[in-house]
C-alpha cells in the first residue's frame, strides 16, 4: 500500500525532518506539505473526494491554528472521518485530553532526534493500518517514540 500522507506545519525545518525521515522508511508514500491553516483547509476542500490517509496537523500554524482546523474538519460533512494526527512541540495534558474529546485520532509530540521522528512515524504508520483508521482509546492517544 502507498500512503498518501498531508502535513500542516508552518516551521519549514520540520517539514524538511519530516520529509528525509519518511524517505528512510521502507514504506511506500507520498507528502503533501501546506504551511498555515486557511490554506489547509482550502487545500482539503479542493481535493475531494480523494483524502490523504493521514493529516499530520500542527497546532501553532498562523492563520487558523491546529485546534480550530481540527473543529472545522470534524464539522465538515465531507471530511469529518479524516484520520487526523496531532504532531506539535508543545504537551499540556489538558490541551491533549481536549484534542482527544474533538476527535483527533492520535497526539504525537514531535521528537527532539531524527531517530525518534522516523520511529514516531513508523509507528503511526503501522497503527494506523492496523487501527483501521479510527481514533485510539485514550489510554493510546499518545504515540511517543
Amino acid at each position: 500500500m502507498e500512503y498518501n500522507l498531508l502535513l500542516a506545519d508552518d516551521d519549514q525545518d520540520d517539514c524538511l525532518f519530516f520529509k528525509e525521515a519518511l524517505a528512510e522508511l521502507p514504506v511506500a508514500s507520498t507528502l503533501t506539505t501546506v504551511n498555515d491553516g486557511a490554506a489547509l483547509m482550502r487545500m482539503l476542500v479542493s481535493m475531494l473526494p480523494r483524502l490523504p490517509d493521514i493529516l499530520f496537523l500542527d497546532l501553532n500554524m498562523p492563520c487558523k491554528n491546529g485546534m480550530e482546523c481540527l473543529a472545522e474538519i470534524k464539522l465538515h460533512k465531507q471530511l469529518k472521518d479524516l484520520f487526523v494526527v496531532i504532531f506539535s512541540t508543545s504537551y499540556n495534558l489538558d490541551i491533549v485530553n481536549l484534542l482527544y474529546k474533538k476527535g483527533a485520532c492520535y497526539y504525537i509530540k514531535k521528537p527532539g532526534t531524527f531517530d525518534e521522528l522516523k520511529t514516531v512515524i513508523n509507528k503511526t504508520l503501522g497503527i494506523m493500518a492496523k487501527d483501521n483508521f479510527e481514533q485510539s482509546a485514550l489510554e493510546k492517544f499518545v504515540i511517543k517514540p
